[in-house]
């Protein structure tokens, strides 16, 4: 009995840790004032772009290395202003922090890391605009 109520609660404990582990953030809201770093990965003749990694393991490694953070988001390019006209950018990521020397001094540290890992996922190179949140 005592085992069978041992492994009912790790059972029931391994699924709230995986809940939390995968959960999106979607629910995670931007709010005025906060410092927006937005990384776009354009398209062209060759380039080329793996979202595989860069969502399973190339953003998990930014959000580690930039702790400061609080959320980061991806889109991926599905189409142009028109049908027929191809997609401006490959990706776009988005990274939210409090702060402009937030994102400064984390990325400072941790710069060499994370632009050496871009050849593993991406041929282009990426655009970065800095943007404060203003609604």
């Amino acid at each position: 009995m005592k085992l069978k109520a041992t492994l009912l609660v790790l059972s029931i404990s391994t699924l709230l840790i995986s809940y939390t582990a995968t959960e999106s953030t979607d629910s995670v809201q931007d709010k005025k004032g906060m410092v927006k770093v937005t990384i776009m990965y354009p398209n062209g003749d060759g380039n080329t772009f793996d979202m595989d990694y860069y969502t399973k393991k190339h953003m998990p490694m930014v959000a580690d290395l930039l702790k400061p953070m609080k959320f980061y988001k991806i889109d991926k390019g599905i189409g142009g202003r028109t049908p027929d006209e191809p997609v401006p950018y490959l990706a776009i990521g988005y990274l939210y922090f409090d702060t402009l020397s937030d994102y400064q001094e984390s990325f400072g540290a941790s710069a060499q890391q994370i632009l050496g890992d871009i050849p593993n996922y991406t041929n282009t190179q990426p655009v970065l605009q800095i943007s404060e949140v203003v609604e």
